[in-house]
């Protein structure tokens, strides 16, 4: 019996030897998803409150607008090609006819009175939501550099 105890314990030892030489349970393996998400957070809030608070009414909760009266958001090439004139229009309102993703649009969005660090995370939440992938976040010194 003294044997098999024995035993037993050295092919613990040299299984637990061979696990920690392996170490599975280590840092490479596994990517922190607090790091990897950090740049997506940043970007989406509070930039998403301010989007349910001031946006969501005209372009609704998924951004696709109505594709009348309210431009999409999503996957919109006149915030992806227009970005000061997209800056302008969250800071000082918009009138006068745009064309989004070839349909014209002919409405006023009024001014919001949002501050530029608001500015910056709205456009943040909407240029990284949906299928919006835009890397280039909008920094609140650029959006206090577009003047009316």
């Amino acid at each position: 019996m003294l044997l098999t105890t024995r035993l037993l314990i050295g092919f613990t030892a040299i299984a637990m030897t061979g696990i920690s030489l392996c170490n599975p349970f280590s840092n490479e393996k596994y990517f922190d998803l607090e790091t990897k998400n950090k740049t997506l957070v940043k970007t989406q809030s509070p930039g998403k409150e301010i989007y349910l608070d001031f946006c969501i009414q005209c372009h609704g909760a998924n951004g696709k607008g109505d594709l009348k009266n309210f431009p999409s958001l999503d996957g919109s090439d006149w915030l992806k090609n227009k970005r000061k004139e997209s800056i302008a229009a969250v800071k000082f309102g918009q009138s006068g006819e745009i064309v989004v993703n070839n349909i014209k649009y002919n409405n006023a969005m009024p001014a919001m009175g949002l501050s530029d660090q608001e500015v910056a995370d709205v456009m943040n939440y909407i240029m990284t939501s949906w299928s919006n992938k835009q890397t280039k976040i909008v920094t609140v010194s650029e959006v206090a550099a577009i003047k009316k």
